[in-house]
């Protein structure tokens, strides 16, 4: 008689189908393996069938009539609903196949977060994984990527890479180590990273700005622009002790790259800690009051206000006035040309001192 055998397969095999050999070879009808068990014909039929699952109780009666052990018996069941699942949710992936396609999942497999597969069901799956979801029309739902679905600045954003871009940053913060997150200790770094404005080796520069930053707490992360995003940076916190500071590095331009900086760390000073922030999204942002507060902390810190209102008033902007003021106030030129040119005090094609940063691709 059949006993104890391996039983593991991705195939819906009924464990009701191993039962009905076991009969066949012990000569039981189903009607006598019933009053055996003390249960009704109708139920053994269904277990033979795979429509009624064989609970612990029915194992162990198992057992004892036929002489499989109960645990083969349970085991056999929950292989054989794992593998209907299994059946189940490829249906289901069949259904997100148009979802997933709206997701830049070659930009996501770049940073080798996803696995590079041109497989579309592949595709939904690996998504699944990476975004934390057992389905990708519950992502829109999940607070960490709301932020990305509210963002509006162009209609051809695309809600769906912001969503990836976000979820990108979050698994390799999550990986920075970092020291507990000391305000005091962020405060009084500014005038250090003042100081690094005068680093021009982009890449030098995020060395010392990540170290500088773990110091304090903050996990500064580079991910690079995703297709549509039209972002420049986002704030939120994991957990209550690491901040995070995500940079895309969009444009280039290393005046844009030191106020984005400085904007999200006046979020992380100055606002609560449950709200992800996710720049140069829609005019009608859900938090202005904040926006205006991490913009105005940023320009104070670079440039002070009274030195630059008595700057303004001399009226003279040439490349000489700029490096000038640079050295009494300790700070890059092209930081001082750049808020110039945002204060319409400068045309866009006098890019006194600007330089541009060509980042190395990690």
């Amino acid at each position: 008689m059949m006993t104890e055998q391996t039983y593991m397969s991705d195939l819906a095999i009924s464990p009701g189908e191993y039962l009905e050999e076991v009969l066949e070879e012990m000569d039981i009808t189903q009607a006598e393996l019933a009053r055996r068990m003390g249960r009704p014909p109708q139920a053994i039929n269904e277990i033979l069938k795979g429509e009624k699952a064989i609970t612990p109780e029915t194992a162990l009666q198992l057992e004892q009539v036929v002489g499989v052990p109960a645990y083969f018996w349970s085991n056999l069941e929950s292989e054989y609903r794992l593998a209907m699942a299994k059946e189940a949710d490829e249906k289901k992936a069949e259904d997100e196949l148009e979802a997933a396609s709206a997701y830049p999942y070659s930009e996501i497999a770049k940073l080798g977060l996803v696995e590079k597969t041109r497989k579309p069901l592949e595709k939904v799956k690996k998504l699944r994984k990476f975004f934390g979801v057992s389905s990708l029309f519950h992502i829109i739902s999940v607070k960490e990527y709301a932020p990305a679905f509210r963002q509006n600045e162009k209609e051809s954003t695309s809600h769906e890479a912001l969503a990836a871009w976000l979820r990108a940053g979050h698994i390799i913060a999550s990986k920075k180590e970092v020291g507990r997150f000391d305000e005091v200790k962020l405060q009084t770094s500014l005038p250090r990273l003042r100081e690094l404005t005068f680093e021009t080796k982009p890449n030098t520069l995020l060395e010392k700005l990540n170290s500088l930053l773990a110091e304090c707490g903050v996990a500064l992360v580079v991910v690079p622009h995703f297709s549509k995003t039209y972002t420049t940076g986002a704030t939120y916190w994991i957990g209550k002790s690491k901040a995070v500071i995500m940079m895309s590095l969009r444009g280039g331009w290393s005046d844009i790259f030191w106020f984005s900086l400085l904007h999200e760390i006046g979020h992380i000073l100055l606002h609560d800690k449950r709200i992800t922030f996710l720049e140069n999204g829609s005019k009608e942002q859900q938090y202005p009051r904040q926006e205006s507060e991490a913009d105005t902390f940023a320009q104070r810190t670079l440039i002070p206000d009274s030195e630059y209102s008595a700057f303004l008033k001399e009226n003279i902007f040439t490349e000489g006035s700029i490096s000038e003021f640079s050295r009494a106030i300790d700070i890059f030129p092209g930081i001082i040309t750049g808020r110039l040119q945002y204060n319409k005090k400068l045309p866009h094609t006098s890019n006194f001192h600007r330089i541009r940063f060509k980042w190395q691709k990690a």
